[in-house]
């Protein structure tokens, strides 16, 4: 028998569906409706929402320098009204809009330095 946590409450297929489509309908808005250049170069990759759907951290992977992979991350935390606007008028089958919390997802650019480093160490026993 298996004791959940208290910290982290199961994943529902409700939950999961929500998550699935902010993640779907926040990435067309990025691509097709935000005019701000610096989101072009980002994704989101991950989206986990509160159990009582109020809260949506957004995990964000962009290209680019450290500067530049935060300044997109300002620039959606910036758009977050416009977001949770756009997202009102297309998710008709939530009550209420979650609050975005956008936070930088390293696991890309910590696979590229753990794919460099091999490849250096490859290079030097050789």
């Amino acid at each position: 028998m298996t004791v959940r946590s208290s910290l982290r409450p199961a994943r529902t297929p409700r939950r999961e569906r929500v998550a699935e489509q902010l993640r779907e309908e926040i990435s067309a808005l990025m691509l097709r409706d935000m005019k701000d250049p610096r989101v072009r170069l980002a994704s989101i990759s991950r989206v986990s929402v509160s159990p009582d759907l109020r809260e949506a951290q957004v995990m964000v992977s962009a290209l680019g320098g450290d500067d530049e992979r935060h300044a997109v991350v300002d620039a959606l935390r910036h758009a977050e009204g416009f977001l949770r606007g756009q997202l009102g008028a297309r998710l008709e089958n939530l009550r209420s809009i979650p609050h975005l919390h956008f936070e930088l997802d390293e696991s890309i650019a910590y696979s590229i330095h753990i794919d460099s480093v091999l490849r250096e160490l490859d290079t030097d026993s050789q």
